[in-house]
């Protein structure tokens, strides 16, 4: 049997690897963000208690967590860039897919917190919102958004990490043109449950966007395959090999945001482990794989034809 270290490390070496978190760019868009967040999270929650505004308050309410999302997507960053060793085989790399979780679980229960809010003003008694502060602050909210979410997008948004954070950006920037257009609605009609409506908007985008960041958070940390990925294509590229007669205990997962990898038992011919083709054949799967399906982190275990009496157990 014959093992294979990594594609990369065949052929240009762990330099030639650049996966996961370009830290040193990303990290400074990514702290221009955050002051700007928090320093006008600050004077919304202000206006929103002196209006009343409750979708004021629930955009400070996710506000805040955009700055918490930030604020962990850097902590997770710097865990990242760890280097491996010990138990930790991989790093810390999967310390972004944590992050990514948390920002998807806390923009689901803010989303929530404020429906529940939203419904109760709709159906109870509204308090008087004042519509001018409101479109103020609201207005400059726009100019604020569209300023972080420019930074994150210069950053690797390929990154579930910084794509969180992007997503809450991008939320946030949804629900204060919504709360522009409620302001408006109350200062030219009067109808204070505008505002309870624009907040309900604001919970459908929250929404959206948590549930989409722990879907794939979730399937990175139960290791399904990528999304997209064929594994029946994937084998049918692999028995094209010469000498590959079949393979079996295929799998493919991600390790973190942009490194997918990949093992399987492939069964050749039992001439390859005495006329020394065996190294040939490694090449020729790992550059398949490398070219077809941009996996370069894979291993592979060869196997005679001889040996599939002594494999024991269900293989896929």
């Amino acid at each position: 049997m014959t093992s294979t270290p990594e594609h990369g490390d065949s052929q240009h070496g762990h330099a030639g690897h650049q996966h996961g978190i370009a830290a040193g760019a990303d990290q400074r868009y990514l702290i221009g963000g955050l002051a700007l967040l928090l320093a006008f999270m600050l004077a919304e929650v202000v206006v929103a208690v002196l209006t009343n505004s409750l979708a004021l308050l629930s955009d400070a309410g996710h506000m805040l967590t955009d700055a918490g999302a930030i604020a962990v997507a850097l902590w997770a960053m710097r865990l990242a860039a760890r280097p491996a060793r010990d138990a930790w085989t991989f790093g810390w790399k999967r310390a972004e897919i944590l992050s990514a979780l948390g920002n998807g679980v806390t923009m689901l229960v803010i989303a929530a917190v404020v429906a529940v809010e939203a419904i109760r003003r709709l159906v109870d008694s509204h308090p008087d919102v004042h519509g001018g502060p409101v479109l103020v602050v609201a207005l400059v909210g726009i100019v604020v958004n569209v300023a972080v979410a420019w930074l994150l997008a210069r950053a690797n948004r390929s990154s579930l990490n910084i794509e969180g954070a992007y997503q809450h950006i991008l939320t946030d920037l949804y629900g204060f043109i919504g709360t522009v257009i409620a302001a408006i609605v109350i200062i030219t009609t009067g109808w204070m449950k505008a505002d309870a409506v624009a907040s309900l908007v604001v919970v459908a985008l929250m929404l959206h966007a948590g549930w989409g960041l722990l879907r794939a958070s979730v399937r990175i940390l139960l290791e399904a395959a990528p999304m997209n990925t064929s594994l029946e294509e994937i084998r049918g590229h692999l028995l094209e090999v010469p000498h590959v007669l079949d393979l079996h205990d295929l799998h493919v997962w991600t390790v973190t945001s942009d490194l997918p990898s990949l093992s399987a038992h492939l069964i050749v011919d039992d001439s390859c482990f005495t006329d020394g083709h065996a190294p040939q054949i490694l090449d020729q799967v790992q550059e398949c794989l490398g070219g077809h399906f941009d996996v370069e982190h894979s291993t592979f275990q060869l196997e005679p034809r001889s040996h599939a009496d002594h494999e024991h157990g269900a293989h896929v």
